[in-house]
């Protein structure tokens, strides 16, 4: 148990010697060794990194270094990520076998290990984080900690102001100052739909009941989103103060954080900064010595993307199967075991802390008139720099994908980007410049969503990904409702049908027909929004569901039902590999009269164009 006076001591004193890790200074004598622990790059061996630097550097008796885990960079492509400070070298894919080489030439010769220096999207060396193309016109306000304290040390997060905002907010302003302030900075809500975070702080604050909760969800089940997990990875406190500064605004004592099982690392993170925090006694009763009492639990998710809707998500803190609730009422009314409850989701309550310190004006003043502050994207897909980035609202999408993303690689060319995941819509070439806010996209028909950002190039076809998106529905839908349970299976039907070139043309009326029902009629968000994906490629490439139904061909060869594999005689060379290596027995012939493919027995599977070492199967 720590008193206040004693925090604010630990802050003072910490950041001197963590300076640092923010303010290079070549004159430095001590330097940091900052490796990222983050989920992807756990997976390239980073902890065997970290492991090796302590052992070598133990070895060597060098001192006055330290080796820091760390949250995600964000440059996942470039993994593992190892800065040092105060120099500020950027060095990429580093590999356990590599630690050696940094020791010895770095660390004790004081020269740049050359080779393993981050190359740009230009094909320049690089040695700096900052000089990077992929840093250069982020903003990071919620990742702000991540890839720069050690997350599971409460102490480095004291360090950077850590719970510095709930400390004025418990000695200083009262719970309607909290309100208004987080009203006036403009924050909406970074789960999806987009609602005034301040409003929903209000509704739940002026409902009856003596039992209130506040609840942060981090279902996160967008294909290929990783936001909410890095956040929770890189800087749990964060989560953990806003959610007591919600606590305090409302009139809670109780909180659950929801988060999905398959997010090992970010779980293990928070319930640390959770035992931490009660060892301080930040959390816990008598908060900073006033009568504020504040706890938390974690809830572990099964994975179901249906609870990330929020009343799914709290009929399954209770226990139960989760499904949606008819609304209203609202949570913030009628929420877990029927109390006024406020649910924000991981992103959202990363930028409460900074709000409280830096005010609602500095907030407002990013972004756009009607989408305030920045918004964090999982970048993926086909693009050079794939990872985490976090922008101003109203950057276009052009400068995501291109200038921080570094385009489309291989030399193909840029066909559209997915935002908002499976609740969200395919945006074309012509809408490049959009800008990303909430009422832009929804203008093209698309949507922010979580914060999922997929980018395809011209060797997609979009009736596939369509059915891809669709089929993800299909299988996560809860089965509450008729719309969303058999509706979405019709839809994903007709879709099937056309990719396999049966379609017919009345389908694409009755795909349309289909999705305004389901969007109508659906109890919950994931119903009404699952064919977004359908309508949108359908606004937008529609000739190639008309190439699909009418001339049963798919220009991208994505649709294997729409192609065939033919040998060229001209070019084949009668050596008999690929008949050696088909697993149906597809190809027939000999060497003398030479070899075809049987279409009816080919399983269009590719193996025996992979082998031919003369490409003369197309």
């Amino acid at each position: 148990m720590k008193t206040l006076e004693e925090i604010r001591k630990i802050r003072e004193e910490k950041i001197k010697e963590l300076d640092i890790r923010v303010n290079s200074s070549e004159n430095v004598k001590e330097k940091h060794i900052l490796v990222c622990h983050g989920t992807g790059c756990t997976s390239s061996k980073s902890p065997k990194i970290i492991e090796n630097f302590r052992k070598i550097l133990e070895e060597k008796n060098i001192e006055n270094v330290r080796v820091i885990q760390t949250g995600c960079f964000g440059l996942c492509s470039k993994g593992p990520i190892v800065i040092i400070r105060p120099e500020d070298v950027f060095y990429a894919m580093v590999t356990p076998e590599d630690c050696e080489e940094i020791i010895n030439t770095h660390i004790i010769e004081g020269k740049i290990v050359e080779r393993l220096l981050c190359k740009d999207t230009n094909n320049t060396t690089v040695k700096k984080l900052d000089e990077l193309n992929f840093y250069k016109k982020q903003k990071r306000i919620a990742l702000k900690n991540c890839g720069v304290i050690d997350p599971e040390n409460i102490d480095e997060y004291i360090a950077f102001d850590g719970y510095k905002a709930l400390e004025k907010v418990l000695l200083e302003m009262s719970p309607d100052e909290v309100i208004k302030e987080v009203t006036s900075s403009g924050l909406r809500g970074r789960g999806g739909a987009g609602f005034l975070t301040g409003k929903k702080w209000e509704f739940a604050k002026i409902a009856e009941g003596k039992q209130k909760y506040v609840v942060c969800n981090a279902d996160e089940g967008d294909p290929g989103a990783f936001m909410d997990r890095s956040i929770l990875e890189g800087d749990p406190h964060c989560v953990l103060e806003a959610m007591m500064i919600a606590g305090y605004s409302i009139g809670a004592n109780k909180g659950y954080i929801y988060v999905r099982a398959e997010y090992p690392i970010a779980v293990q993170r928070f319930q640390k900064a959770i035992d931490q925090a009660k060892e301080y006694g930040i959390l816990g009763k008598n908060i900073f010595g006033t009568d504020f009492e504040f706890d938390l639990e974690v809830r572990l998710g099964a994975g179901a993307f249906v609870c990330g809707e929020e009343t799914a998500l709290l009929e399954s803190i209770e226990g139960k199967s989760g499904r949606p609730r008819l609304k209203p009422p609202f949570p913030a009314n009628s929420g877990l075991w029927q109390k006024p409850t406020l649910i924000n989701n991981v992103e959202t309550y990363a930028n409460i802390t900074k709000i409280i310190l830096n005010g609602a004006d500095w907030y407002s003043n990013i972004g756009t008139e009607t989408s305030k502050g920045t918004k964090v994207f999982a970048l993926g897909g086909n693009v050079v720099n794939v990872g985490l980035v976090e922008v101003p609202m109203g950057t276009t999408l052009r400068e995501i994908v291109f200038d921080i993303g570094g385009g489309i690689p291989n030399g193909r060319k840029f066909k559209a980007a997915q935002t908002g995941g499976p609740s969200g819509g395919c945006i074309p070439e012509e809408h490049l410049d959009t800008h990303i806010d909430y009422e832009s996209l929804a203008q093209i028909g698309s949507m922010m969503g979580s914060g999922g950002l997929i980018v395809m190039d011209d060797s997609k076809c979009m009736v596939n990904l369509a059915k891809f998106y669709l089929g993800f529905t299909v299988d996560e839908s809860c089965g509450k409702c008729t719309p969303c349970r058999i509706g979405t299976k019709r839809m994903l039907e007709i879709l099937e049908r056309i990719t396999e070139g049966k379609g017919q043309e009345e389908d694409i009326e009755k795909l349309e027909i289909l999705a305004d029902t389901i969007k109508k009629t659906s109890v919950c968000g994931l119903g009404q929004t699952a064919p977004n994906p359908v309508l949108s490629t359908l606004k937008y490439f529609k000739d190639e569901y008309l190439a699909h139904i009418e001339n049963k061909a798919c220009s991208t060869k994505e649709c294997k039902a729409l192609t065939k594999m033919q040998i060229d005689s001209e070019i084949c060379k009668k050596c008999g590999l690929c008949v050696r290596n088909c697993p149906v027995g597809a190809i027939v012939g000999s060497r003398e009269e030479g070899f075809k493919i049987d279409t009816e027995k080919c399983i269009k599977c590719g193996l025996c164009a992979s082998k031919c070492n003369f490409k003369a199967i197309k």
